[in-house]
């Protein structure tokens, strides 16, 4: 817009007669904004399907249809801008051309959509003599038909319609009489618009049109032919006599029920085709609160999907999904997803939803949660899937919190059956049967769950836990087994308490993680092979290794069981292990440490004693040492013993 929107003489409506292969509608009214614009096909406002154009043009634009309108119906363009004032001159302030102008223009286009409305109006004629326009009181025209008298002015006669005047009574004490024409409006069926359900008319119109006139709307028995999305607006309720009320997609390449906003209720169903059975997006507002209840979704491309959208302030939380069977999706039953900068969607419930294939091809997973946090649950659902498909069921990499209870998984293939991308975290699993041949549980995440009684292998994972008193009657330890390609560096994970490492094809380095970030950690290292090549342990980051050294275990069998205490790594267990030499050559006295077994002593220098602990010293029990004179010299190298004259 160069200048201002240029508001011409005119009535801003108008109407087309659609013949069914023109998808493109030209208006000569200017709009402010496309949400300016209405748009009615017959009696059904239409909030999906069409894009618009031209708006912030004086010459008016263009709706374009995705599916063309069906032959015979009208289609109505009508602006509807909303009547209230959003600007501000200030005082003695600049006054803007463009601001007064644009106040003008919206004013202008008010005083027109006032017009509008007044021309479809019932009224006197200009040309007509003066007659009253007011109405009889309120207790004269109550219960009574509005006519004219002989001069033409309103008045009230008796009615005369006596079936609406007929009462209904139901049985039973303190019933209250009802006209039958109250009676009937209780229940507002799609048929009451025109919708024949015989599996061949088009209805989509008739349906939304009593969408767009009631919050409540049944679907009698029937199959009702849709070809575009049936919107299921704020708290508004679309419900059937089950498997007998089927609404029935042309196609696959529309979604049959879009819920825009919340406080839905979308039951008793049975729904055939689509892109997606039903879509839970916030489109109007926050989708919110919806109920999805007996419902059964036969050959949607996707079952149920609930997406995040791209508003942040109009999420997907608080949804229910309960007693509903999808069977034979092509590509997910359910699907958590994110198809813009909105939030993902949380805490969703679904409760017995059953996935099954039927045996058709299913190209992605039963449930995939790809994006979903915060206590969306699963509980006492099915997923039972082609042999080809991705997944049982799935948590993708932005999946967390998230909790599954009593899923059953089945499959003729080996498909997963709970897979657990890389980047997912703190998901919970309770209660697993597995039936289909793949993994219980395929952990891409490095563990970053837990699950319990969840199938082989891992039935139950504890992390970090503290327990006063435990009773165990059998104590399995995860247990990895490494066998060598060459002389290599094998970095140990904790997470498996047992490693057996064979060096049958070269030496081998067990690289033992920093001790600053394994406190508590408990490994055994094993030696399983019987070749000469040694298997070392060492310290990742420079540490000095178990003990303060490395440690070489150089026969079959030979093992050591180390723990962390944050600081180092030590040695609490192991067989018999090669012991260092030390080696002395400075004259005097020297007080061995009984912890090596073997000391070469030189006297080149000058005499040396080696002075040996207090034999009844609680380090020296049981100990043996053995010392060695190196050097030719006569320089005397002699054994003594503190307290004692010395050894025997």
């Amino acid at each position: 817009m160069t200048d201002h929107l240029k508001v011409a003489r005119g009535i801003p409506r108008v109407q087309y007669n659609a013949n069914g292969s023109q998808t493109a509608f030209y208006y000569a009214f200017p709009i402010f904004a496309a949400e300016d614009l209405t748009v009615f096909i017959g009696a059904a406002l239409q909030q999906t399907g069409y894009t618009v154009s031209g708006s912030g043009s004086s010459s008016g634009g263009t709706v374009t249809f995705a599916t063309p309108p069906t032959a015979g119906g009208v289609v109505t363009l009508s602006r509807r801008v909303p009547v209230e004032r959003v600007t501000d001159f200030m005082e003695s302030g600049p006054l803007s051309a463009r601001s007064l102008n644009t106040e003008l223009d919206v004013l202008t286009a008010c005083l027109q959509q006032i017009a509008a409305d007044q021309s479809l109006m019932i009224h006197y004629a200009g040309t007509d003599l003066p007659a009253s326009a007011e109405l009889p009181a309120r207790a004269v025209r109550a219960n009574h038909l509005l006519s004219f008298d002989g001069g033409g002015n309103p008045t009230v006669t008796a009615p005369v319609d006596a079936a609406a005047l007929s009462t209904f009574i139901p049985p039973g004490a303190g019933a209250t009489p009802r006209p039958i024409r109250d009676k009937l409006a209780d229940l507002v069926s799609v048929k009451d618009f025109g919708a024949a359900g015989d599996g061949v008319t088009n209805d989509t119109l008739a349906i939304q049109a009593a969408l767009t006139a009631h919050q409540a709307v049944f679907v009698p028995e029937g199959t009702y032919v849709i070809s575009a999305t049936l919107s299921v607006g704020f708290g508004q309720s679309l419900f059937g006599a089950g498997q007998a009320s089927i609404i029935q997609g042309s196609n696959h390449s529309f979604d049959l029920i879009q819920l825009p906003n919340g406080y839905a209720y979308l039951a008793s169903l049975r729904l055939e085709n689509g892109l997606a059975g039903v879509r839970m997006s916030g489109l109007t507002g926050p989708c919110v609160q919806n109920t999805l209840a007996d419902l059964t979704l036969w050959q949607p491309t996707c079952g149920i999907v609930l997406d995040g959208g791209s508003r942040t302030d109009w999420p997907c939380y608080w949804n229910t999904i309960t007693r509903t069977l999808i069977a034979k999706p092509a590509q997910h039953g359910v699907w958590l997803t994110k198809s813009g900068n909105g939030d993902t969607p949380n805490a969703n419930k679904f409760l017995g939803v059953r996935v099954y294939s039927l045996g058709e091809e299913l190209s992605g997973c039963g449930f995939f949660v790809e994006h979903g946090r915060f206590n969306n649950a699963f509980v006492d659902c099915e997923a039972n899937v082609w042999p080809d498909a991705l997944a049982c069921f799935r948590f993708g990499a932005n999946a967390n919190t998230n909790i599954v209870v009593n899923l059953y998984c089945e499959s003729l293939g080996g498909v997963p059956n709970i897979q657990l991308d890389a980047g997912s975290c703190e998901n919970s699993i309770i209660n697993l049967l597995s039936a289909s041949a793949g993994p219980a549980i395929y952990d891409l995440c490095d563990g970053a769950y837990s699950a319990v009684n969840a199938g082989y292998p891992d039935k139950n994972r504890l992390k970090r836990t503290r327990v006063s008193e435990l009773v165990v009657e059998s104590l399995q330890f995860a247990t990895r087994f490494h066998d060598s390609t060459g002389p290599e560096v094998f970095l140990i994970d904790t997470a498996c308490s047992t490693q057996l490492i064979s060096a049958f094809n070269g030496a081998v380095e067990a690289r033992l993680p920093a001790a600053c970030n394994a406190a508590g950690c408990a490994v055994t290292i094993k030696k399983t092979d019987a070749t000469a090549f040694p298997v070392t342990v060492t310290e990742a980051g420079g540490g000095p290794g178990p003990d303060g050294r490395s440690v070489a275990l150089g026969n079959r069998y030979d093992f050591i069981t180390v723990i962390s205490n944050g600081a180092n790594w030590w040695i609490t267990g192991g067989n018999r292990l090669p012991g260092n030499t030390f080696y002395r050559e400075t004259p005097g006295l020297f007080l061995p440490d009984l912890n090596q077994e073997l000391y070469v002593v030189s006297g080149y220098s000058g005499a040396v004693e080696v002075r040996l602990p207090d034999p009844s010293a609680s380090h020296a029990v049981g100990r043996t040492v053995s010392i060695k004179k190196s050097d030719p010299t006569g320089n005397v190298v002699s054994v003594t013993a503190v307290r004692v004259t010395g050894p025997d």
